[in-house]
Parts: C-alpha cells; structure tokens; sequence
C-alpha cells in the first residue's frame, strides 16, 4: 500500500511539473506577420514544452499593398494596384500566416476581419473609426472564457509603434481585465532588441492608458534566439523565426527582418497583479533549456 501511495505522489508531481512546462498561450495581434516578435518563445512553447498556441487576428490585412512589389510576380496580381491588392491580400495573407503557424505551432486562428484602413501611429484611428471595438471585445472575450488561457502575448505598446499594435494590445488588456479572476491569463507585451540595443528595454507605459502600465516589481522576461545547439553548435533559433518570417511573402519588407532580434523581451502588465509573475519567470526558466542532445559523428 505504501509503495501504491509513492508511486500516485510521484505520478502527481510529474502531471504538476509537466503543466507547468505546457501552458495554453493566446496570441492577440493586429496584421498576418505580427507575430513573427515571437516566433522562437511560440516555437519553443509548442515542440518543446508541448503547449497549446492559439492566434487571433483583429484585421484583415488589406493595407499592406504598398509593400506587394515583388510578391506580384509570385501571386500573378497586380497588387500594389490599391484595389487589387485590398481584394485580394486578405485571402492571401491569411494563408500565408497560417504557413508561417504550421512552422512555429499554432493551433487555432480566429478571424475578426476588421479594416486595415492605413498606417498610422495614432491607436485612436482604428479605436475610432476603423474598428467595431464593440464586436472585437465580444469576440475575445468568448474566446478567452471557452479556454483557461494560462497567457496572452501581444506587442509592446510603444509611442513609436503601428497604431493598430497598440489597440490589438490595449483590447487585449482590457477584455482580459473584464474576465472572472478565475480566468484571468497572465498577458505580456513583446518586443525585440540586439544585444548592444538599451533604447527597447526601456519602457513603462503608453501615455494615457492606464491599462498599458508595466509592473515594475517585475523583471523583464527574455527569451535569447542566439543560443546555439546542434553539430558544432552551429544553429540557433534565429532559424526558425527566418523560416516563419519568409512565408510572408506579400509583404517584402519582413523579409528584411531576417537575423534582426536577438531577443524577445516579455514585459509583465500591472494589470495582471502580483501573483503571476513567479509562474511566469518558472515558465521563462523552462524556456532556457534547449532539448536537443549534442551529437557527435
């Protein structure tokens, strides 16, 4: 009876360890491609920690034809043709972003379809006018309360940043703020730097939402693509995020994004309280190991 006993306590704390090794993460962003600040953390989440990604898109990416250059030859569309790109690009840039998830694991995708009127470093305009706010919220809160997401990543909502990043994200904040305490994710904002880079590891809140606010009782979060593994430590995760960033193939100006970032940086919200931030360093010190046993030939 006594050995029954150890063996149903051991069972217990190796389900304990593996949940906390396997979270259920929802992806907030504004544009197919957004997700690409996080490729390697998501990657890593699902074929190492065995987790769950699930990713909701607020727009349905039509704004980027400018960028549709040398795409038309590849798609056979005249898509910097304002019209044709805006018909077209939806289709194609949800495929391709559902290309680039099959490489880093993405489970689901919802779909929400709003207007991607322009560029703009102004969150009001898609707030405003661009957005059915309303039906947004609506929509992630169903889709937050039908799964006990244990995270929500979203980007950093920096001043200098796409207008559209910073609403995804302040609609992210909010709605997750409105859920019972039970379902509340823990939601952190996401944003790349180089090594030698001090200028995006510095920031506390978007001026005026509240919401935005870091805790900084917090450390900064960091996941380091440049870890090495393999024969002569030869790869890292940079990679992977190559591999995600190239099947974005409508917009020629990601693939300059190649190699840059050497990490992710995941900053903590005020908004989700204290108690989160000691489950989200254990799941960054579950990150830090890299799986793959060396071999030798």
């Amino acid at each position: 009876m006594k050995s029954v006993l150890i063996l149903i306590i051991q069972a217990f704390c190796v389900v304990t360890v593996y949940a906390q090794k396997a979270p259920n993460v929802l992806i907030v962003i504004a544009h197919p491609d957004d997700e690409t600040g996080f490729a390697a953390t998501v990657y890593k989440i699902t074929h190492e920690l065995h987790g769950n990604v699930d990713l909701a898109l607020i727009t349905n990416g039509e704004g980027g034809y400018k960028y549709s250059t040398l795409a038309e030859d590849y798609y056979h569309l005249e898509l910097t043709d304002e019209k044709v790109g805006r018909e077209n690009l939806p289709r194609i840039r949800k495929q391709e972003l559902m290309n680039a998830g099959k490489i880093i694991g993405i489970r689901n995708y919802f779909f929400m379809d709003q207007w991607d009127r322009k560029y703009t470093t102004d969150e009001r305009d898609p707030l405003d006018t661009a957005w059915d706010v309303g039906l947004v919220m609506v929509q992630l809160r169903r889709i937050m309360m039908n799964v006990k997401y244990d995270y929500v990543f979203c980007l950093l909502p920096v001043p200098e940043t796409h207008g559209h990043h910073k609403a995804a994200t302040m609609l992210a904040l909010q709605t997750a703020d409105q859920l019972p305490d039970e379902q509340k994710p823990i939601v952190l904002g996401v944003s790349d730097s180089n090594k030698d880079d001090t200028v995006h590891t510095t920031f506390e809140q978007l001026k005026d939402y509240k919401e935005t606010a870091i805790d900084k009782n917090a450390p900064l979060f960091t996941l380091d693509r440049t870890t090495k593994f393999g024969f002569k430590k030869s790869l890292d995760y940079k990679v992977i995020v190559n591999w995600e960033i190239a099947e974005h193939k409508s917009q020629g100006t990601m693939q300059l994004a190649m190699n840059r970032g050497d990490f992710e940086n995941f900053w903590y919200f005020k908004i989700n309280g204290n108690k989160g931030i000691e489950k989200t360093r254990l799941l960054f010190e579950e990150l830090k190991k890299v799986p793959y046993p060396t071999k030798t030939y």
